[in-house]
């Protein structure tokens, strides 16, 4: 296991370049698929999710995120995969020099595809695109997201790297909302695409879940020659509590590495995941996941 974690983060860290200005970050909020199991099929039902987080860049920024997301296993099935729906939504807290600000954050629709590899093993392949949003928290394009997930979750186990690509339809805006371009573009809003690699590698005992989970996000693009691109890498450990058909988690991470954001980021998260509806309605199953 200890592999599989160090390859991720070797990788992230040899591809962040040496520069000097943080400007932005991924669509997708990097840490916030850790302790679920998106590469693991779910049976058919319908699900809640929602995940909330906190956190501190440097004594003058502070981030408060919560995304509610709903998932659709439905009952087909395409070239032996279950095929999900999911729909995200989020809303943005944001302080930074004393300035407040807060609004919604660009929708997510996807559609994905989740095969039961057999012996613990799953595995998923997800399209869609988070939509343009007009407001200063938001991104201000619209951009394709794909994910590949891999998950272990035999023996109570849940082994999972979840890597994350997103593609911007314009890289530059008339807009700067929340990634302006360096000066003198200002005004403009400068969009890169992006990857990031979430790890998740807890045990179950009993009602209880421990490990350790990690993540990385790095930006792939510059829009502009003058554009700084940002990574990261930032572990963390993760405790978890199976009521049933409720399962609560909360981790936090801490920067391990950064370039070009403003400072390390200390962030403490919790996620709630249950079933609404499920076609066996005599036993809900515990969910490990949301992706």
């Amino acid at each position: 296991m200890n592999y599989t974690k160090i390859c991720p983060a070797a990788c992230i860290l040899r591809l962040c370049a040496p520069l000097s200005v943080a400007l932005a970050g991924s669509v997708t909020q990097p840490g916030s698929t850790l302790g679920t199991a998106p590469g693991a099929p779910l049976p058919e039902g319908f699900y809640f999710s929602n995940t909330a987080d906190w956190g501190v860049r440097d004594p003058s920024t502070r981030l408060f995120v919560d995304h509610p997301v709903y998932i659709l296993s439905t009952p087909w099935m395409i070239l032996g995969a279950r095929f999900h729906v999911l729909a995200e939504t989020a809303l943005d807290a944001n302080e930074r020099g004393g300035r407040h600000a807060g609004g919604f954050y660009n929708p997510l629709l996807t559609g994905q595809l989740a095969w039961d590899l057999g012996n613990g093993f799953g595995f998923s392949y997800t399209f869609g695109a988070y939509f343009d949003v007009h407001h200063e928290l938001a991104w201000s394009s619209t951009s394709i997201a794909q994910r590949l997930a891999l998950s272990y979750t035999g023996g109570g186990w849940n082994l999972t790297a979840n890597v994350i690509h997103g593609i911007h339809l314009d890289a530059v805006t008339d807009r700067p909302q929340i990634s302006p371009c360096p000066a003198p573009f200002g005004l403009n809003g400068c969009n890169p695409n992006f990857v990031n690699i979430d790890l998740t590698a807890t045990k179950k005992f009993d009602k209880w879940e421990l490990g350790p989970v990690a993540f990385g996000s790095m930006d792939l693009s510059r829009p502009i020659a003058s554009y700084e691109r940002q990574c990261q890498f930032a572990p963390g450990w993760l405790v978890g509590y199976d009521f049933g058909p409720v399962r609560l988690q909360a981790y936090v991470t801490r920067d391990a590495y950064e370039r070009n954001y403003s400072g390390h980021d200390t962030r403490v998260w919790g996620h709630v995941t249950l079933p609404l509806w499920t076609a066996a309605a005599s036993t809900p199953p515990a969910v490990v996941r949301r992706y």
